[in-house]
């Protein structure tokens, strides 16, 4: 008896104030910080703060983006320090948290995503959700077997009903379903916008390696060709040509870990991304399907599908609770990210984690390969300047050959050399030709043939020569274009402008976006829950509504029935 009377109003206030309290917890966690003019999210948030002192993890990471420059930069501090070896410690402050790994000590290795105990202390960050996923599976599942207990062993007839419990509940229903409709909406407009910002960023990263591994090969091509140039047999001197090879060999292996490196980690990354974005939209989808198909049963009464539904829901919400926290993790690790470039961006030259993702070509490998580039086209244009001078400006008599082809008339300019003996840089002299010009200059120099081997016209050079001097022009000037390139790779600032880019444009969107999905999955989450339990408060007050009208229209008839004839 006292299970039958108490049975209603257990039900309600235990599924109420169950879901209250997960609601405030998931509501503390949106907020990130305490509204001043509410006290009650003002003492929720107190409570949550005095928790993360107690077990160390946080819903949002303090947001100081705009003081965060200077402060970011005065927390920034080297582990080693020696010359051009220096290992830099990436977003330090930000990233400590309790290690559960590390018998929960603060994490304080920095931003490394190849780093087990950062993983592990980014990922505690979703303890909060875990919990909550925890107790609302305990929670529920308890109340819904305490309501299946007292229906098989305590049945009785429904009586009466409260027109403001009615009213009320299917208000709220219809709430809380447009909320999930809402949710789902944000959440599928979220995932969207985040896979393309994460497809565009991804994309840009692969584009600047590629462009830096591209040139890199052509240089070494340039490097190849250079070691072919053969001027009426002037060639270059053969330990030029043994540090061709040997730099050859380290350009060519620089330029295939920097793509193969990258073309790594874009296929894992996208991988992720694509699984990812299907899990998402088939969420949003589920839960969008279950939040108006709920509502329509609990409307119409199938009581028997409700509860069907609601098993479903029970086993849904607490997955998408968890899902929250993964999301919550990627926030996380995508602040963490964005910060720790920014810093790294104010030491390129130091050795970080961020190598992982788009590595700097080696530092001396960079150096020796301008080095050499410099010395290769000193020597070509000296070996050009060499065959002007002793050969197609000099009048050799016709028993001098092959150094005579009967040359005639006005003599060739030099070719400028952009570099002295020592390759700092040349000033051109008067009457000099500069390498992108020489091509077009000298060809006014070349004769005619008819006989094999000697000019029939007036000119300095056969074709057959102007050829292999455009061959060795074309090598010095693509060696000498490509100084500045090598000079950047040097410093790296190929990695340091993507870096610099990214954190500019893609990081706001990225931190956004993330924020979307995890708001959206709360959103959903919170909704979807609150509507689990209205639909089985709304059914079972529908029915108290039906047997109470069915009753009263009963005994109000039995009265006319029995009057007089």
């Amino acid at each position: 008896m006292l299970c039958s009377r108490s049975n209603r109003v257990f039900f309600l206030l235990f599924c109420i104030l169950s879901s209250l309290l997960l609601v405030a917890a998931a509501g503390v966690s949106i907020a990130g910080k305490p509204d001043n003019n509410c006290r009650f999210v003002f003492e929720l948030n107190y409570r949550l703060k005095s928790l993360k002192k107690g077990f160390g993890f946080g819903l949002f990471p303090e947001k100081d983006e705009e003081r965060g420059r200077t402060s970011v930069i005065k927390g920034r501090f080297l582990a080693e320090e020696s010359g051009e070896n220096s290992s830099l410690i990436l977003a330090a402050k930000r990233t400590k948290r309790k290690d559960p790994s590390d018998h929960f000590k603060l994490y304080t290795g920095g931003w490394n995503i190849s780093n087990t105990h950062y993983a592990f202390s980014v990922a505690y960050t979703a303890v909060p959700f875990v919990v909550i996923a925890g107790v609302w599976f305990v929670f529920f599942g308890l109340s819904l077997s305490v309501i299946c207990f007292c229906y098989c062993c305590c049945a009785r007839r429904p009586y009466g009903y409260s027109r403001i419990a009615y009213a009320l509940s299917l208000i709220l229903l219809i709430s809380f379903t447009i909320a999930a409709i809402v949710g789902c909406v944000f959440l599928y407009t979220g995932q969207g916008k985040f896979h393309a910002s994460t497809t565009d960023t991804l994309d840009y990263v692969v584009r600047q390696a590629n462009f830096t591994s591209e040139n890199l090969r052509n240089v070494s091509d340039y490097l190849s060709a250079a070691e072919r140039v053969d001027v009426q047999s002037l060639v270059l001197p053969g330990d030029v040509l043994t540090k061709i090879n040997d730099i050859q060999a380290k350009i060519n292996s620089s330029a295939t870990t920097l793509s193969g490196k990258t073309m790594e980690n874009q296929d894992k990354i996208q991988n992720v991304l694509n699984n990812m974005r299907l899990a998402l939209i088939l969420i949003a989808a589920v839960m969008l399907f279950l939040a108006f198909i709920g509502f329509l049963l609990s409307i119409f009464g199938l009581q028997c599908l409700v509860y069907t539904l609601v098993i479903l829901g029970w086993i849904l919400v607490t997955g998408t609770f968890i899902l929250c926290g993964v999301f919550l993790v990627l926030h996380n690790a995508v602040g963490d990210t964005c910060v720790a470039m920014d810093q790294w961006v104010q030491h390129p030259t130091a050795h970080t984690a961020l190598d992982d993702i788009l590595p700097c070509v080696d530092n001396a490998t960079a150096r020796e390969t301008l080095t050499q580039t410099k010395l290769v086209t000193y020597q070509l244009v000296n070996l050009l300047d060499s065959a002007i001078n002793t050969m197609t400006n000099r009048n050799f008599p016709p028993q001098a050959r092959p150094f005579y082809y009967n040359q005639s008339g006005p003599l060739m300019p030099l070719l400028c050399n952009p570099f002295n003996a020592d390759l700092s840089d040349h000033q051109c002299q008067p009457g000099e030709v500069h390498l992108s010009n020489a091509t077009e200059v000298w060809k006014n120099y070349t004769c005619q043939i008819i006989t094999v081997g000697t000019c029939s016209t007036q000119g300095r050079m056969t074709p057959k020569i102007y050829t292999q001097m455009v061959a060795a022009v074309n090598v010095s000037y693509g060696l000498y274009r490509y100084g500045p390139f090598l000079a950047d790779l040097r410093g790296c600032d190929f990695v340091r402008s993507t870096f610099t880019d990214i954190e500019r444009d893609h990081c706001p969107g990225l931190k956004r976006y993330t924020r979307w999905i995890y708001v959206g999955l709360v959103l959903v989450s919170t909704a979807v829950m609150l509507s689990l339990v209205f639909w089985v408060i709304y059914a079972r007050e529908r029915r108290h509504r039906v047997y109470t009208k069915d009753y009263n229209a009963t005994h109000s008839e039995a009265p006319r029935d029995k009057g007089p004839q």
